[in-house]
């Protein structure tokens, strides 16, 4: 039998209460042992609702106690240094909300001390950990649908919430990197390669000043990848809108749920290949309800435990940051800008 890694949450956002307590505490190899809030009371409460054992009032404090073995850090996208740092200076493994950091140069320093610790530190992307996204690229590698052309991503949520850390741009809020994170790390994916260069088109919200809708084109060596994403758009029904379409050169795969799963749900991919009429696919497959928060939970123990599994090495993490800051350079010189190569 192989004992449960023991897990700390730094913090009581949504996404830590909603979603991923909840999915770890339904995961092999995971005790989810404490919770730590600036405010005891808080920790204390959220502690209790959850069945967690452990509540702390400072995050100094979960990260002092020798039986905590990792942590999942949801605190702002500013935030995320810092604490990853402190973490592993307290010898924790560290899983990290998206993005891991405001820029580049920040995920470098991570990267480094993650390599000198010897301890598994990752981004939480948890969309990776879906079985269809495994799907897509063995389809992709067997060449059903061609070489890849073109990645289309589009990425909506309303949110006109002005508490919401997300509409704060102190805090790291902003379509770009709230969401297209995800349609970037997409694209990557898909292409298994790095764009050479970006543009992006920035709509701003004149009373948040985050951008409310962004749009970029990412040139990689054999296709562009096209994202659309919004804080202001799409349906009021508390998840996101999205959309994936992979356009091959005698083909093309889409994806009606490929993202964020607020709420578990079923999902398909559908596959149009060289026999395909229009947009009539040629076979849907569908996939049953999994949650990929449990999923991300099981696999990142393992590694913890030195079991086998994949693991997401943080250069790949460094790689989206790089286009993050590309875009936003584009932002500000409203042209086309290089996307830097690692160090």
């Amino acid at each position: 039998m192989v004992e449960n890694v023991r897990w700390g949450i730094l913090g009581t956002s949504a996404i830590a209460t909603k979603r991923v307590i909840p999915a770890m505490q339904q995961s092999a190899l995971v005790t989810v042992l404490g919770i730590a809030s600036r405010d005891l009371d808080k920790a204390r409460w959220t502690a209790d609702a959850a069945g967690i054992a452990r509540a702390y009032g400072s995050y100094e404090a979960l990260l002092a106690d020798p039986e905590i073995e990792a942590v999942y850090i949801p605190r702002p996208n500013t935030l995320h240094l810092e604490w990853s740092l402190k973490a592993l200076e307290r010898g924790k493994h560290v899983l990290c909300e998206k993005p891991l950091a405001m820029n580049a140069a920040e995920a470098e320093v991570l990267a480094q001390a993650a390599a000198r610790s010897g301890l598994v530190v990752e981004e939480g992307f948890a969309f990776v950990n879906h079985p269809q996204w495994d799907f897509l690229q063995a389809t992709i590698a067997s060449r059903q649908i061609g070489t890849v052309r073109s990645v289309h991503v589009l990425l909506a949520y309303n949110n006109f919430n002005p508490a919401d850390l997300r509409n704060n741009p102190a805090e790291g809020g902003g379509a770009l990197y709230d969401i297209g994170c995800y349609a970037i790390k997409a694209c990557r994916l898909i292409f298994k390669d790095e764009p050479i260069r970006v543009t992006g088109l920035f709509d701003m919200d004149p009373n948040f000043g985050t951008d409310r809708l962004t749009s970029a084109l990412l040139q990689f060596p054999q296709g562009h990848g096209t994202i659309t994403v919004s804080t202001q758009a799409g349906p009021d029904t508390g998840g996101t809108h999205q959309q994936l379409g992979i356009l091959g050169s005698r083909g093309w795969l889409s994806a009606d749920f490929p993202f964020s799963h607020s709420t578990p749900s079923a999902c398909h991919v559908a596959l149009g290949d060289g026999s395909a009429l229009g947009g009539l696919p040629t076979r849907v497959y569908p996939f049953p309800v999994v949650n990929q928060y449990q999923l991300q939970a099981e696999r990142f123990s393992r590694l913890v435990r030195g079991l086998p599994a994949r693991a997401w090495p943080l250069s790949h993490a460094e790689g989206n940051m790089r286009v993050l800051d590309a875009l936003f350079r584009s932002q500000a010189s409203k042209s086309w800008e290089m996307v830097s190569l690692p160090a």
